[in-house]
């Protein structure tokens, strides 16, 4: 019962969290007028711009692959459909909770613990924060901006060490002094204990050198493949942005939704767009046009594909017979 208060709560929070941000993304907005924009986008870079958002999510889901190898190989196709089913989750549910969907369903199905999977869906995270803050701050430095964006870069960056050095800490928790007392203490709740070891278990690959340089040349190329988004939306409605004006809408706008918002992360993302392109000179309605544009595309993307991927699965768990067609792919162990 305090799961669920607790998830109603949050999930009230993340609604409040985007009504405010779409609230304040369209006060200086001429709603009709970036209608009519969005109404005119060339057909083409529309397309281009989907395809980007393809090959987006396309590697990503090879990134998360790559996170699980060393605990249970996960062959390609299914990962990206686990993948789209978390994204499918968060469009339709508030505060981020498809990363939790995604290690459900994965653990269910592949017969791995969902803590466990967790765990590698935080290191997802912390390196998607840690490549997305290294874009935004590349971009100021690019595009020379000052005040509020670069403060905003500089506190990103502390942001990211930060989640770099408590990753480590709880990797190295079991040298800490008191951490014998600590697992005493937590053996008196076996099921409490059993998952902090689970969760250890997935962040654990953050411990392989090669598992996280690999992750983050995929998340470079997946990010790549974001900003390139961006400026074919913005080419759809003719407007021309530079790599660094892309790139730091791009990397703005996932700092802003990475907040537990609201479902599809309605508002953030819209809010975002606005305030950085003002920084460059991008007028509030092109702007509010061009995330309309990349966030319709996104959404179409990850919904598509999620319906796809849970009609081919299914809602539950394969039965033995299913399993057993399915080729056999183990965990990688001393990898």
């Amino acid at each position: 019962m305090n799961v669920s208060r607790g998830a109603l709560l949050r999930a009230l929070i993340g609604i409040v969290i985007s009504v405010v941000a779409l609230a304040l993304a369209v006060r200086g907005v001429d709603l009709e007028r970036s209608a009519r924009v969005v109404g005119t986008a060339a057909p083409a870079w529309i397309g281009a711009m989907l395809a980007c958002n393809l090959l987006d999510v396309a590697v990503r889901g090879a990134r998360w692959q790559r996170l699980l190898a060393p605990i249970h190989r996960v062959r390609y196709r299914p990962m990206l459909g686990y993948l789209l089913i978390g994204y499918l989750a968060n469009n339709v549910l508030p505060a981020r909770l498809g990363e939790l969907v995604r290690s459900h369903y994965l653990g269910e199905r592949e017969g791995v613990s969902r803590a466990t999977t967790l765990g590698t869906v935080v290191v997802e995270r912390v390196i998607d924060i840690a490549v997305v803050v290294l874009i935004a701050s590349g971009a100021v430095v690019v595009l020379q901006a000052r005040g509020l964006v670069a403060n905003a870069a500089l506190v990103g960056l502390a942001l990211a060490g930060l989640l770099v050095v408590a990753l480590a800490v709880l990797l190295a928790a079991h040298r800490l002094p008191g951490a014998d007392r600590a697992m005493r203490l937590a053996s008196r709740w076996p099921a409490v204990g059993d998952v902090a070891r689970k969760l250890r278990g997935g962040l654990a690959v953050a411990g392989r050198s090669r598992t996280v340089g690999e992750a983050i040349a995929l998340s470079l190329v997946a990010w790549t493949f974001s900003v390139l988004a961006f400026a074919a939306a913005g080419q759809a409605i003719g407007v021309e942005l530079s790599m660094g004006q892309a790139g730091l809408l791009s990397a703005g706008v996932a700092l802003a939704t990475a907040i537990p918002s609201g479902p599809g992360y309605l508002g953030t993302f819209e809010l975002a767009a606005v305030e950085l392109g003002g920084t460059f000179g991008l007028a509030a309605d092109p702007a509010f046009a061009i995330a309309l544009i990349v966030h319709a595309g996104i959404l179409v993307v990850t919904s598509t594909g999620g319906a796809i991927a849970l009609l081919r699965f299914g809602w539950l768990r394969p039965t033995p017979a299913v399993a057993s067609a399915q080729p056999a792919e183990g965990p990688v162990a001393g990898r």
